[in-house]
Parts: C-alpha cells; sequence; structure tokens
C-alpha cells in the first residue's frame, strides 16, 4: 500500500542537533513525579516522541556510519566523523559515542510506562500501544548498543539514578543482551500495528518494524566476529571476560545462530509483504531523466516518497549542509562536489552481464583502466559496460548527472584538475576520486540556490535487505541454497541484472556455499551502498582489517589532461584500524563512574 509521507512531529525536535538534551526541551526534567510530562494527552505523546528523538539521525555526516567506511572519500576530513576512518578515537575521546544519549532514552521509555496510564482522556488501547512503542524503543536502543559496543548493561528496568555505584548493573554477556533484546521486541510486535494507517504517524513503530530490528539484530549476532569468528573459530575475543570469568563474547562457533537468524528474516519478510511492502519497480515518477526507466527506479527506490519498498524511514529533514548538496557537482555557496566512490567500491559494481567485473569473460578486466571514447567524450573504460546500479549511482567524468541546473535537468560532469567540478585550486569542495555518489540525491533536486528543494524520508530498513539477510542466513547454514538465490535474485532482477544461475552459468555455475557467501556479500555491498550498512558488515563478517587499514585510491585529480587524470592516484588522506576497532569505546567517563564496568579490548 503506497503511504504519502510527511515529516512528522516525531522527528522534527532533532532535526539539526548533535546531542539530546538540545532538543527535549519540550520535555520537563525526567522525573516521574514532574506532573507536566503527563498532564493532558498531548504532553504524553510529546513525551513519546521525544524519546523517538534519541534515535540517532542516519543521514547526517555527524552519523557514525554513513560516510566512514571504504564506500566513498570525501572533501571534508576536516569534519568530526572523519576521525573514524582515520582510527583516531579513544575510550576517553570517542568523537562520537551513543552511550550515554541511548541510555537516557531507555530511561525515558521507562518512565513513559510508569505513567501513562494515569493519564486521563486517553483510550486504553491507544495507551497499550503507546506502551508497545516504548517497548519497541527499549529494545532498538539496546540493539543500537549492542551493535557499537558488544554486550551491553541491560536496562531491564527503570533505575533509581541515585543508586549507590556498587549496585550498579554490570555487561551482560553479548548472547545474553540478544535475547533479551529479541524478547522486547517480539513482547512490543504483538501490541503495534502492522503498519501506520494516519500518513502523520509514518516513522513510528510498527510490528514490521519491530520484526525488522530483530531479524536484523540476529544475523549480527550469527556473523563471525560475535559467533565465534565464524566456522574457522578465529575469534577475536579470547579473554574478553567480566570479573568472575565468564566469557562476554562466545570463541565458540555455533551454525543454529544462523538457523534462528534465518527463520527471523522470514518472519519479517513476510509480514512486511502482508502490510503491502514490495520491492520498488515500474516507477511512474514524474521526471524525464534518468532515461532508463530501470535506472530511474534504482535512483528513486526510496527517493520516492511513494515507495512501498521502506519498512522504516528517518524522518528528520536534511539541511542544506547534510548529503544531497555534499554529493551534487560544484556550485559555489549552493553544493559541495565531495561525497567520492573510491575504486573498492566503483569495482564492486558488477558488469552489464550480472558478474563480478573480474570473472567475466566477455569483460575486459585488464583493460579497465584504459581510456575509451563515448559520444559525451573520453572516459576510463572501467566506467562502461557496467550493471544498471553503476549508472543510476555513479556519476564519473564525461557522464550525466541528473539534477535541475537553471534551466538544465541534467548536466555532463567533469572531474579533471581544471573542469568545473574539478579541484581547481580548492582545499575543499572537491571529489578526491574523481568521481561522485549520485545515490540518495533527487534528479529533481534544484540547485538554483542553497536550499533542499526535495525532502524524502531517509532508508532504515527496507525490503531489498531483508531479502539480503535471509539469503545470507540461508547460505551460511549451508541449506536451502537454492532458495537463498531466489532472493538474491529478487534483488538482481530489479536492478536489471541477470539471475546468479544466469550470469553463472557461462563460468561454471554457483552453487557452493563459498561462492554464494561471496555473492551475497558483494549484493549487499551493491545493493546498500551508502545507506549505513558497510561499516556494520565489514566488521560482522571480521574482514574490516582487509578494507579500512589502507588508503583509498581513484584519479589523479591533479592531471589536467585525460591523460594525466586517468591514471589510478592513491588518495591522500590516512587510513587506519585495527583489531580494537571492531567495537567502539566505552566512554571512560562511564568506566570511571563504576570500577566493575568492563571496557571493551583495547582501549
Amino acid at each position: 500500500m503506497k503511504k504519502p509521507i510527511i515529516f512528522i512531529l516525531i522527528f522534527t525536535f532533532a532535526m539539526s542537533f548533535t546531542a539530546c538534551e538540545d532538543y527535549l526541551d519540550i520535555v520537563p526534567d525526567e522525573r516521574p513525579t514532574d506532573e507536566d510530562a503527563f498532564r493532558s494527552p498531548n504532553a504524553a505523546l510529546g513525551y513519546l516522541y521525544s524519546i523517538y528523538g534519541y534515535i540517532p539521525n542516519q543521514r547526517h555526516s555527524f552519523s557514525i556510519d554513513l560516510l566512514t567506511s571504504d564506500e566513498v572519500v570525501t572533501a571534508f576530513e576536516h569534519e568530526n566523523w572523519a576521525q573514524f576512518p582515520r582510527g583516531e578515537y579513544t575510550a576517553s575521546n570517542p568523537v562520537i559515542s551513543y552511550w550515554n544519549d541511548l541510555y537516557k532514552g531507555i530511561r525515558q521509555a521507562y518512565i513513559f510506562k510508569s505513567n501513562i496510564d494515569s493519564v486521563e482522556g486517553i483510550e486504553q488501547s491507544t495507551k497499550n500501544q503507546y506502551k508497545a512503542e516504548a517497548d519497541f524503543l527499549i529494545g532498538y536502543f539496546h540493539f543500537l548498543l549492542l551493535r557499537m559496543y558488544g554486550p551491553v548493561v541491560i536496562a531491564d528496568k527503570q533505575f533509581d539514578i541515585n543508586m549507590p555505584a556498587e549496585d550498579y548493573p554490570l555487561r551482560a554477556t553479548y548472547d545474553e543482551s540478544v535475547d533479551f533484546i529479541a524478547g522486547k521486541l517480539d513482547e512490543a510486535a504483538q501490541g503495534l500495528p502492522m503498519e501506520q494507517t494516519s500518513s502523520s504517524d509514518f516513522g513510528r513503530a510498527t510490528s514490521v518494524i519491530a520484526k525488522s530490528i530483530k531479524a536484523r539484530m540476529l544475523l549480527y549476532a550469527a556473523s563471525p566476529l560475535f559467533n565465534g569468528g565464524g566456522a574457522n573459530n578465529s575469534s577475536l575475543f579470547n579473554g574478553f571476560t567480566d570479573h568472575d570469568g565468564n566469557q562476554l563474547i562466545s570463541t565458540s562457533y555455533e551454525e543454529a545462530k544462523w538457523q534462528r537468524a534465518a527463520d527471523a528474516n522470514k518472519e519479517a519478510i513476510d509480514i512486511a509483504l502482508a502490510a503491502g511492502n514490495r520491492l520498488y519497480a515500474n516507477s511512474d515518477y514524474d521526471s524525464e531523466f534518468p532515461e532508463d526507466p530501470i535506472e530511474k527506479d534504482l535512483r528513486y527506490v526510496y527517493v520516492d516518497k511513494q515507495t512501498d519498498e521502506l519498512i522504516w524511514a528517518e524522518t528528520r529533514r536534511e539541511g542544506v549542509y547534510a548529503f544531497q548538496n555534499k554529493s551534487t557537482p560544484f556550485i559555489p555557496g549552493t553544493s559541495w562536489n565531495g561525497v567520492a566512490p573510491t575504486l573498492t567500491i566503483l569495482e564492486s559494481f558488477y558488469s552489464e552481464n550480472g558478474l563480478p567485473i573480474d570473472k567475466d569473460p566477455e569483460y575486459d578486466y585488464q583493460g579497465r583502466y584504459n581510456i575509451d571514447s563515448t559520444a559525451l567524450g573520453n572516459t576510463l573504460s572501467l566506467n562502461l559496460n557496467r550493471e544498471p546500479r553503476f549508472e543510476a549511482w555513479i556519476s564519473y567524468h564525461n557522464d550525466y548527472y541528473e539534477i535541475i541546473r537553471d534551466d538544465q535537468k541534467r548536466i555532463v560532469t567533469n572531474y579533471r584538475r581544471n573542469d568545473d567540478e574539478g579541484i581547481q585550486g580548492r582545499s575543499n569542495n572537491y571529489s578526491p576520486t574523481g568521481y561522485l555518489n549520485k545515490k540518495g540525491v533527487a534528479p529533481l533536486l534544484d540547485q538554483s540556490r542553497l536550499q533542499v528543494s526535495v525532502n524524502y524520508p531517509w532508508p532504515v530498513i527496507r525490503l531489498a535487505e531483508l531479502y539480503l539477510n535471509y539469503a545470507e542466513a540461508l547460505i551460511e547454514t549451508g541449506q536451502n541454497l537454492n532458495t537463498a538465490k531466489e532472493y538474491i535474485d529478487k534483488v538482481r532482477v530489479r536492478a536489471g541484472i541477470p539471475t546468479i544461475d544466469e550470469a553463472w552459468a557461462p563460468i561454471g555455475g554457483a552453487n557452493d556455499q563459498e561462492t554464494l557467501r561471496e555473492i551475497v556479500r558483494q549484493e549487499r555491498t551493491i545493493e546498500l551502498y551508502l545507506e549505513n550498512h558497510r561499516f556494520w558488515d565489514l566488521r560482522r563478517w571480521q574482514i574490516a582489517d582487509q578494507y579500512l587499514d589502507t588508503k583509498a585510491k581513484g584519479m589523479n585529480i591533479q592531471g589536467e589532461t585525460d591523460e594525466e587524470f586517468f591514471q589510478v592516484t592513491e588518495v591522500k588522506f590516512p587510513r587506519n584500524f585495527s583489531q580494537r576497532n571492531y567495537l567502539m569505546p566505552i566512554p571512560q567517563a562511564e568506566v570511571n563512574k563504576n570500577e566493575l564496568l568492563i571496557q571493551n579490548p583495547g582501549y
């Protein structure tokens, strides 16, 4: 069912702030004795909305996981978030930390649950739904903590803020944390609607959202980082124990965790389909470009506010110094020309035959760095004969970028030193790799002045993720591999490439676990590009050190001619990753408050 989307009150409190204290001014002191917060139905609803405000804003650059992996490198290395790819964060200076704010949100949710029944003028059924939303937020906030820090301090009730230090709760094991969160999300799902029927409620919790978050969490829990290092038992956490010697993250591999993840993702898929979610396709969006219908679908897959694919979305409005304007070709004072895909990601996209470019016998892999000619001018051979997602989401030299500029609806981009999109003499607002991102940029974005003319909800969960989650879990069980291929193929076919069996047939097929593992991971890398996933995927697969400890590469942006520009060049910005970076540090100030709180390894 298509759902018209408006940007609702739930998230607007947090629109332009980084700390929760700033956007909770509508809520009095968070003590249950404070009468103002529950003086009326509207005040109580405002209090519930403010709890949603603790959700980190995933679409802005101060998010920990948007621009901080190896997908892109930007011209904005002076911003705080850039300390993450450089490995410049510590327990004393965590740079971006959600620990305190998420626990504040959990506390507020318990306060809300304790007081909502006392509010007159609200139907009991509505109160029950409100409490289910609070339970969902408790579970979700714990999941965000789990994903970032590993084993959490389980807050299973509202703790007395004046409790003595010796009574402070300690970290549970990772598996205990998972079970608590799964239970809380299941409990919440029972009291939540399957979908929000009013457009003004878009963004509030539903049973589909709760089941989808549970499914994602169980996928993470089954992954090598948290599951004994995978089938080869290469755990990074030997000796990571509490004061009683309990192993906080298991060092033993359990295949059953993958089956649990598969079951949860299938359940989430089934309920999402029942609620009307579908892969976005056959767009009738009223825009002239992209001309190719498949590329148009891919460009609008979540930019279209009428999409059925979004299960949950971030509805805070985008600022003028945020993602879209940072991605678009340079105009002084209007757009910042700085979100640049890396060579690693560029080479991850498939050939037009749906095969990795180094495996496709019809693709000239050895000659990919040659100069080739097109109707628009010279470009790199690497940019040609690629799948529709590459064309839809990547801007390269002598290619169209579909945006509105003056009376044009698309422009040709050029990235040599002295070109319009080149570095010229700037120290900022340039593409460090000679490419720009187009994904998540609306083709109807109007750059005539400093504005965000097209706002849309940012994807937190969409159906394609659940399909790939389910496929990955099935592959790792080693069973139902054909079913896994079916769900990957749903994403591939929408992307305009052949099915796995069709694509791999010329090179011997793809029927074993190892090959399908590589395929599903590459599909995630492509399909979920720049949607806050790869930062976590590389970590949970326990391969982040292979990708995040090396400088990015692109074209020679100082080159003034084609011959100079089309040279693979290392980007100057440092990149560092060590074993400790698989988990984020608990803020040292919190450890200092509670000497029994175990810090993560390496910090």
